[in-house]
């Protein structure tokens, strides 16, 4: 008997997609003080847990980050190298991966069809509270600063990011209405449950 592979030539082209799309959106860049700019990369990371699920969009973002680690200028500002995983940014972009699953994992739960309160909610905590989760405690520890004031520092990225949630609910929504296919199978958390290629078939 037959075993289909993990993933389908379709989902790889899904995932190489997202990888550019986290890096195109990087190109803009707003530096802070503190290390870390402001940039986009952030909500595409977003839309790939909301599309992707939370198999496959974690490999989304480790593409990017594997081509970063190479010193290939795919993250924000054109930066690259090992270097930007012992710097200020480096929880965060180690946070993308874990957040992206999160996301998946809360937006694709038990129904095929996105939802825009589990879409919210899984950008929320997964797209703010778990890349902030990583990012926050080695931003102090490589900057020298208290956790605590630079969690405090952290506070104007908030409006940035929600504004991101808001940004990345209406665009799955809008994806799911215009074209379901794009969500290919969506990564199910109970076996048996049904997915977007599943109602479209």
């Amino acid at each position: 008997m037959s075993t289909s592979p993990m993933f389908n030539a379709r989902d790889l082209a899904r995932i190489a997609i997202f990888a550019a799309l986290i890096i195109v959106l990087g190109t803009v860049a707003v530096p802070l003080p503190g290390g870390v700019p402001v940039t986009a990369q952030t909500l595409a990371v977003m839309l790939a847990g909301t599309v992707l699920g939370a198999r496959k969009a974690p490999l989304a973002v480790l593409i990017v980050l594997v081509l970063a680690a190479v010193g290939l200028p795919v993250l924000s500002g054109g930066r690259g190298g090992i270097g930007v995983f012992v710097g200020p940014t480096g929880g965060y972009l180690i946070g993308w991966i874990f957040g992206a699953f999160v996301i998946g994992l809360i937006a694709h739960r038990q129904r095929p069809q996105p939802r825009w309160w589990r879409v919210a909610a899984g950008t929320l905590v997964g797209g703010i509270g778990v890349i902030y989760l990583f990012g926050i405690p080695v931003q102090a520890l490589v900057t020298g600063v208290d956790p605590l004031v630079t969690l405090l520092s952290s506070a104007v990225f908030l409006p940035g990011d929600v504004l991101k949630v808001v940004l990345a609910t209406i665009l799955t929504l809008a994806l799911w209405r215009a074209y379901p296919r794009a969500f290919g199978r969506a990564d199910s958390v109970h076996a048996g449950e049904r997915t977007p290629s599943d109602a479209l078939a």
